[in-house]
């Protein structure tokens, strides 16, 4: 026992210089890492531990630094410093602008378990060196700009659970020694350009659960081994080149719960062993050569919410089992060679949102049922031999967007119920069938539909001026049917093509050639006429010497009067007169505000480079001081053209309405000047500029503090504006943090509300060209509705509200190709990341009770940008959910 005593006495003698020496050594690397790479926030503080700076964590007797946290820091600079320290297991780097070549002497921490490099700018090849990480267990180099082949040498690494080295360069193949790695469990290798066959062990020896191989060039077969162990519970394999059939082994994950193989060169027949996999959710196989029947075993996957097989080679018919899927929201079955009817028993889907049966060969009738699906937004037939008639009973469909029914054999009349559905906003297309009777009024109540095609029926009577409710349209097409009468005077009618309207011979008026007869041509009009003439031209010759005199006398008054002033002035010469342009119309509506305000001012301000403030997609900003030294925000219209110079008296009215807007967190228009094509909004000016300015410059500055309560209170003014927007139907047209305006006291102000009233084509007052909203805000429905909706709006705001949580710009190359912020935000969780490493870490580790508000507002921030419109929260209760975060 004394001997035993003795021997730990040694030890502690020993050891103490050797863990002094390890925290002089490790201290002093770290105060050099900070140095290179030009400061780290909560480092260097000598009245701390370095062992409690942000990000680090020490192990044995609190000398060793073993984990090193810099993520998300927007750091730059050379990290091989890191190196030196020895005892670290955990190193992520990820979400920085790190550069260059990936540090070979990284091989050299030994002890290292976990790297994550991922979303930097590394590029260059992966290190051999790295193979000397026997003990590592994760690593991820995703999205960098790596290139060249998945190092041989990694065969060594046999500890490894997960590889991530999606979105790079990456060429060559996936090399075989990946099959022999028994505790890998994840492997994500997507967006590269690896070719070759996928390696035929992979997976029969590890517990492979996440798969990822999508967007390569990848061929051969989707082997066997991969479902092996039936562990797999995630496999996408999409756009690729893979052929082969999809194997009966995959009936033995009964744990997989997605499986994506689209976009392929896969053929055969879906095995039957599917019924099986009973945690599946998402299935889609589109865009391959599959063929056979749709098998009657997708109905024992309860769980499945998408069932996609569009485009293949499926015949015989829909199984009536496919009916028992109450969860399935997508069933898309378009591209096929399907037959017979539409089963009734599909309507037991109760949760469908989407049928697609497009582009099939279905000859039965369209059930009368159809509606029973209540959730239906998007119900397509089109390209097939449906018969019968429409029935009633679509006007239940109250939830639709999308409503095509093109080439059937349809006939009968097109039932006026269908202008109950109200929500239809896509599209309403019953083209190429054998339709007859009068277009019925009721449709001139779709005030959301973006396009009308009824073309190539037998469709006759009138165009009903009711249709001049449809305040959305931009696409229509009445061609080749029987309407007779005068086109409705309707701005999508006269901007639409000829073609739109020719084929019906009845048809007059603009946009056609032909226009309508005149009703007064009778003989005895025009002897009257012809009478009247004589009296006419005596009058007018009267006047006419009567008004020549009396020119003439004002033109010899003028010139003697002119003729004194230069006289007097003949020395002066005032250029900015001669060149001010004539100012057509003008206004303040502020009573107070005109005696301060000189409109020539005004104009000349937005003469000058120097005094502009911003450029939006609608619009310029300037800055303005008036003689007086009021200092105004004018906004120069990007879109000004003759269509707004005719509405002008409807502009004018539109300007002094909103003008009358009474809420605190909305910029008012307080005047306008307009002078030859050019249009000039006057607001108050608001001197801390916009919410972009303080989340991507403000926050970068070293004398930055951490604002997470001002942010909130930004949010909820923002969302209290828009809800009232919404509440005195206005739809805004660019939600952005750049059109976000900060007042003295960081009071949020939401601009550019008269745009969706000036320059809205829809409205008719403005021949736009633009896209409606800023590139990074513009919700995912808009690029084929071509339409802003309040649920579009919601989408933005959501946007917006991420900014505000991750001080993350919309659209950054960090994010990786094709990857924005929504997309990166609601991809967390695939790349395993938890809801704290998506927020700003200068504000969310300042306290847990910021932390907490944090998360929560992210919550309301994913709810807004759903990719599903329908799911969107309404901006009233954005506000109510932001106000009980802030109130908690």
């Amino acid at each position: 026992m004394a001997f035993l005593y003795l021997s730990f006495f040694v030890v502690g003698i020993l050891s103490g210089p050797v863990l002094v020496d390890a925290q002089l050594h490790d201290e002093a690397t770290l105060l050099a890492i900070k140095e290179e790479l030009g400061g780290v926030p909560g480092w260097g503080d000598n009245s701390t531990d370095y062992c409690n700076w942000e990000g680090i964590h020490c192990g044995f007797s609190h000398s060793f630094v073993e984990r090193l946290d810099l993520s998300r820091r927007m750091l730059r600079g050379n990290v091989t410093l890191i190196s030196n320290l020895k005892a670290l297991e955990h190193l992520d780097l990820s979400y920085n602008n790190f550069n260059g070549p990936i540090p070979s002497a990284f091989g050299n921490l030994s002890q290292l378990q976990y790297l994550d490099l991922s979303l930097n700018k590394f590029e260059g090849s992966i290190p051999l060196e790295l193979a000397g990480l026997r003990n590592l267990r994760s690593l991820n180099l995703s999205n960098n700009l790596l290139v060249g082949e998945i190092p041989q040498e990694f065969k060594v690494l046999e500890n490894l659970q997960e590889i991530q080295i999606s979105s790079n360069r990456l060429s060559g193949s996936i090399p075989h020694w990946v099959g022999h790695l028994t505790n890998l469990r994840i492997f994500t290798a997507y967006e590269n350009q690896l070719g070759g066959e996928i390696p035929d062990n992979l997976g029969s020896l590890s517990e492979l659960k996440l798969l990822n191989l999508h967007s390569n060039r990848l061929d051969g077969p989707i082997p066997k081994s991969i479902f092996g162990m039936g562990k797999l519970e995630v496999l996408v394999l999409t756009q690729n080149g893979l052929t082969g059939d999809l194997p009966e082994a995959i009936g033995k994950c009964i744990g997989l719960s997605s499986i994506r193989i689209g976009n392929n060169k896969l053929v055969g027949v879906i095995p039957s062993t599917i019924g099986n996999v009973s945690s599946l959710t998402y299935f889609e196989a589109d865009n391959n050569n599959l063929s056979g029947e749709i098998v009657s075993e997708f109905a024992q996957c309860t769980n499945l919410t998408l069932l996609n097989l569009a485009y293949n080679g499926f015949t015989g018919i829909i199984p009536p089992e496919i009916g028992q899927l109450t969860n399935l929201q997508e069933l898309i079955l378009s591209g096929n060679s399907l037959l017979g009817n539409i089963p009734t028993s599909i309507l037991g889907c109760k949760n469908l949102n989407k049928l697609d049966l497009s582009n099939n060969r279905f000859n039965g009738t369209i059930p009368n049922d159809i509606c029973n699906m209540t959730r239906l937004q998007y119900l397509l037939l089109g390209q097939n031999s449906i018969q019968g008639e429409i029935p009633h009973e679509i006007g239940d469909c109250v939830k639709l967007l999308e409503l095509q029914l093109c080439s059937n054999y349809i006939t009968g009349s097109i039932p006026p119920e269908i202008g109950r559905i109200r929500n239809l906003q896509i599209a309403l297309n019953l083209s190429f069938n054998h339709l007859h009777g009068q277009l019925p009024p009721e449709l001139g109540k779709l005030d959301k539909l973006v396009s009308l095609d009824v073309s190539s029926n037998q469709i006759s009577g009138d165009i009903p001026p009711e249709f001049k409710g449809m305040l959305s349209l931009i696409e229509v097409n009445f061609s080749n049917n029987l309407l007779a009468g005068p086109i409705p005077t309707f701005v999508p009618f006269q901007k639409s093509t000829n073609s739109s309207f020719q084929g019906n011979k009845g048809l007059c008026g603009e946009p056609l050639n032909f226009l309508c007869a005149n009703s007064i041509g009778s003989d005895q009009a025009n002897y009257h006429h012809r009478v009247s003439y004589r009296i006419i031209l005596a009058v007018i010759g009267s006047g006419l010497a009567v008004f020549v005199s009396v020119i003439m006398v004002v033109l010899l008054f003028m010139m003697r009067e002119r003729q004194e002033k230069a006289s007097k002035s003949v020395d002066i010469v005032d250029e900015a007169t001669d060149n001010q342009p004539t100012i057509i119309a003008a206004n303040v509506f502020v009573e107070n505000l005109r005696q301060a305000i000189d409109l020539d001012a005004v104009i000349k301000a937005t003469s000058k480079d120097s005094n502009k403030i911003n450029s939006g997609t609608f619009s310029t900003i300037y800055k303005a001081v008036m003689p007086s030294g009021l200092v105004l925000s004018v906004k120069r219209l990007k879109s000004m053209d003759r269509t707004i110079i005719h509405h002008q008296n409807k502009m004018i009215r539109e300007l002094e309405r909103l003008s009358k807007l009474n809420h605190d967190n909305l910029v008012r228009p307080i005047g306008f000047v307009i002078y030859e094509d050019v249009a000039l909004l006057l607001h108050q000016y608001l001197p801390n500029g916009t919410l972009a300015e303080l989340l991507h410059e403000s926050s970068k500055q070293s004398e930055y503090q951490p604002d997470w309560p001002r942010r909130l209170s930004i949010a909820i003014g923002v969302a209290e504006g828009l809800a009232f927007l919404h509440h005195v139907a206005i739809i805004h047209l660019d939600i952005s943090s750049g059109n976000v305006l900060l007042d003295a006291d960081f009071k949020p102000l939401l601009g550019e509300i008269e745009i969706s009233k000036l320059l809205d084509p829809s409205k008719g007052t403005a021949s736009i060209s633009a896209v409606a909203g800023s590139f990074g805000y513009i919700p995912p429905e808009y690029a084929y509705t071509m339409q802003v909706t309040a649920p579009g709006n919601a989408y933005s705001y959501g946007v917006v509200l991420l900014e505000i949580l991750t001080t993350r710009i919309p659209v950054d190359d960090d994010f990786g190709e094709g990857v924005d912020l929504v997309k990166w935000v609601h991809g967390a969780p695939v790349r395993g990341e938890t809801p704290e490493q998506i927020l700003d870490a200068k504000l969310s580790t300042v306290s847990f009770g910021w932390r907490r508000e944090m998360l929560a507002a992210l919550k309301v921030a994913l709810l807004c940008t759903d990719s599903t419109p329908a799911k969107r929260p309404k901006m009233k209760k954005v506000v109510e959910m932001l106000q009980e975060i802030r109130q908690n």
